[in-house]
């Protein structure tokens, strides 16, 4: 059951849009690669805005996830890549459905 998770708003810096987005559709192999993260959504809002939003079982998973290799790269990069440091949001979920991909 899906009781935990997060929702990450990243701004990307006007001139690396396309390498924000590059990252984030690159990141999914990573995100297949946590078993403890069974929903994970890459989004764009705008052409410079991006949300994860993601979920888990637990709050040991979902910190396991924040502790992960694609909260690493991201950080790794936002100096270069992001207008600001990315919102992390942990939520509850009230109620999930999630079928197929």
């Amino acid at each position: 059951m899906l009781t935990h998770s997060l929702v990450v708003k990243i701004v990307a810096k006007p001139e690396r849009t396309e390498e924000v987005a590059d990252f984030l559709a690159g990141a999914l192999p990573l995100a297949e690669q946590e078993d403890f993260t069974p929903v994970w959504f890459a989004l764009r809002a705008s052409e410079d805005t991006f949300y994860v939003v993601d979920a888990f079982a637990s709050d040991a998973d979902r910190t396991k996830h924040l502790e992960g290799a694609i909260a690493s790269a991201l950080m790794a990069n936002a100096e270069t890549l992001l207008a600001e440091t990315p919102s992390i949001q942990p939520a509850a979920v009230l109620a999930a459905k999630v079928t197929g991909s």
